[in-house]
């Protein structure tokens, strides 16, 4: 092909050469000709990428298509039920509810009611018509421990940072909560301006990086957590373990990224990509935890303080509960984020291959809660992939209280998945510190959508629940849901994920067999 390249490239400048004899005005063809015979030359005597030197100029080719592959696939490939992480039908909802527009579809479901892994409620012939439901339930979070108990919306907006997100896809989001009355999830990015300017329930997420109570060498500091705690926007405190998406990672956020902004408002130093430790350094084990829960709850007027965790070792959740049970202090509530779950930046064998699916782990965590004896203290956050109302009612099934979204809020700003949240380029301004295309994202727009959005979505779980005869979340049972484990095999949530009895686990010798081994490892004085 570099042959055939010199030979092509020969040919024309001599054609050229002949025409321009005839008339001049054909030398135009050599401004043309000539920048892509010097860009081939340069492909063929490059080193770096072979289809460009063995495929002069048209190697090229490969590239640009490359490029826009996504885009292709997105707009003209795509089937209504393709496209990951979500499909089209699935952002398409999102879309309608935030434009409150219908969400009706015609024609009946385009998914295979037969296929392995599909689920549905188990309605009731005894439905509670719609208006006699609570269309807003609340969720009261705080421990008998917590003297600020706070009502949580059934639908919040899970953990984004600014840095991760924009300025004005922080400020939408934030004004949408105070819309809709639904809390705001920091992310460990630290807490900015932009997540108290507008007057939203704020959750303040703690990671390991201590981002806006952090000392100059990244530990934790107790006088930067007093000042900002104890706002009356801060509504609960969550410590950050892990996330669904990167767990045992730690955070990142691009040096393209952090502005002077940024770095002022985490109390670090712009020039470096900002990675949080994998790990606390503000306790080393479940006792020092729970000391170090009593110290954030002491010093935020008596909040919640909750964790935030994606399950790995079964053993050290397990220890975090005997760590509860030994010193009588208690969490009052845990964030389980699915192995599902999203970010804007990780390495593709973390997003993939480590953390425990969401299904799982909410078993896990409220079968542990429920048979150490304190779930009555603590609530379930669920996280992970959680857009719609049935999404709601099936995580209510396993074990939830409440569900958190990040993606679904991020389709509600008018997010398109164009997959570029970790490049600075995200074309909605959602995902970017690039000014100029944080202009396109206007807060006050947004906001209603995402209210919109939280409410149509609030109203469906509502609307699914009186269908099956329940009349508020807490009585949504592992009964409810159905899933088809075989092509002729049909399970309930109860059936699939057993629970364990209360008190269960607080006696070796009533210990299920199943978790004994994990059980035994457990200890308090370590993770």
């Amino acid at each position: 092909m570099r042959k055939a390249f010199i030979i092509i490239s020969i040919t024309v400048l001599a054609i050229t050469g002949i025409l321009s004899y005839i008339n001049w005005k054909f030398l135009i063809l050599l401004l043309i000709f000539i920048p892509l015979i010097c860009m081939g030359l340069y492909d063929m005597y490059q080193s770096k990428k072979t289809i460009r030197k063995n495929f002069p100029l048209l190697g090229r080719m490969r590239y640009v298509l490359e490029s826009v592959g996504p885009e292709i696939r997105q707009y003209f490939v795509e089937t209504d039920l393709d496209g990951k992480p979500f499909n089209r039908l699935q952002r398409a909802l999102v879309y309608s509810r935030s434009k409150k527009e219908t969400s009706s579809k015609p024609f009946g479901t385009q998914l295979d009611v037969y296929e392995v892994g599909y689920e549905w409620i188990n309605h009731s012939i005894n439905a509670i018509p719609f208006a006699e439901s609570d269309h807003n339930p609340k969720v009261k979070i705080g421990s008998s421990q917590c003297s600020k108990p706070y009502d949580a919306s059934l639908f919040n907006i899970s953990a984004m940072s600014f840095g991760s997100l924009s300025k004005n896809a922080i400020l939408a989001l934030n004004a949408g909560a105070k819309q809709g009355g639904f809390f705001h999830n920091t992310g460990e990015g630290g807490l900015s301006p932009y997540h108290l300017q507008e007057g939203g329930d704020v959750v303040w997420n703690i990671g390991t990086g201590y981002f806006s109570t952090r000392t100059p060498d990244g530990k934790f500091s107790l006088d930067e957590f007093i000042k900002r705690a104890t706002l009356e926007n801060v509504k609960m405190i969550e410590i950050k373990f892990s996330q669904g998406a990167k767990p045992g990672h730690g955070g990142i956020l691009p040096k393209e990224k952090v502005t002077d902004e940024i770095a002022a408002i985490r109390l670090v130093e712009k020039g470096n990509d900002i990675v949080s430790p994998p790990k606390h350094s503000a306790f080393t084990n479940p006792l020092e935890l729970m000391d170090f829960v009593k110290l954030l709850r002491e010093n935020s007027g008596g909040k919640p303080i909750g964790i935030k965790i994606c399950i790995g070792n079964k053993s050290e959740f397990i220890s975090i509960c005997k760590a509860m049970v030994q010193t009588q202090t208690y969490l009052d509530f845990i964030t389980v984020d699915g192995g599902e779950g999203g970010t804007g930046a990780a390495p593709p064998e973390y997003s993939d291959h480590v953390g425990m699916p969401l299904r799982d782990a909410l078993a896990f965590v409220y079968d542990c809660l429920n048979g150490f004896g304190i779930k009555n203290q603590i609530k379930i956050i669920a996280s992970g992939k959680v857009i719609s109302g049935f999404d709601i009612i099936r995580c209510l099934s396993i074990g939830a209280d409440v569900c958190n979204s990040a993606r679904g809020m991020m389709f509600a700003l008018g997010c398109i998945q164009a997959l570029e949240c970790h490049a600075n380029t995200c074309p909605t301004g959602v995902a970017t510190q690039d000014p100029n295309l944080m202009k396109g994202l206007v807060p006050e727009e947004k906001s209603v959508r995402v209210a919109r959005y939280q409410t149509e979505t609030v109203k469906s779980a509502i609307e699914l629940m009186a269908s099956a005869g329940i009349n508020h979340p807490d009585g949504v049972t592992r009964d409810v849901v159905s899933t088809r484990v075989e092509r002729n095999v049909t399970e309930t949530f109860a059936q699939t994920f057993p629970e364990l009895e209360n008190g269960c686990l607080l006696n070796e010798n009533t210990v299920p067999k199943e978790i004994l081994y994990f059980w035994k490892i457990a200890s308090a004085e370590k993770f």
